[in-house]
């Protein structure tokens, strides 16, 4: 086995999968991405065409190389854009998500899309990713549109 490893950076998180209980990890993104200064983002990472990513349960167990399908959502303590220009030229929608698993989410979502496609109907339909974000004012939770199971505009 070769000992060459790229260079990653730990995020502590709580998944949430298709079956069980919510479990408290970590994530690991990549400490450099040719699209941006800096790591890799938690978005960035699941919307990755890898199929599987390991989280290390914070018990301690072994890592765990979970399916993306199979994931309703990934909950990280910190808001998803920092970047005071990326957040100058976005709209924000409030939302009200219920997901598969039979839990609700309630959070803002950043939106950079065309103005005459910035609806919230928009913003779930955009791009072929699997996984978008929704912040609340700790957390941000990095969902599975498959277990969406329907949005309720909240503005």
């Amino acid at each position: 086995m070769s000992s060459f490893q790229l260079p990653h950076v730990p995020v502590p998180a709580r998944i949430t999968l298709s079956q069980g209980r919510p479990q408290a990890g970590t994530v690991f993104l990549s400490a450099r991405v040719p699209q941006h200064d800096g790591p890799e983002t938690t978005l960035e990472m699941l919307n990755r065409p890898d199929p599987f990513f390991p989280f290390r349960p914070a018990d301690e167990g072994p890592t765990l190389l979970v399916a993306k399908t199979q994931m309703v959502d990934l909950m990280v303590a910190h808001g998803p854009i920092t970047d005071p220009d990326r957040l100058s030229a976005t709209r924000e929608l409030r939302l009200e998500l219920v997901l598969s698993n039979g839990t609700t989410i309630t959070g803002r979502a950043q939106v950079e899309l065309p103005e005459q496609h910035s609806r919230t109907l928009d913003y779930l339909n955009a791009g072929a990713v699997p996984f978008f974000a929704l912040s609340d004012q700790d957390s941000t939770y990095y969902v599975n549109r498959a277990h969406v199971l329907f949005a309720r505009p909240q503005d």
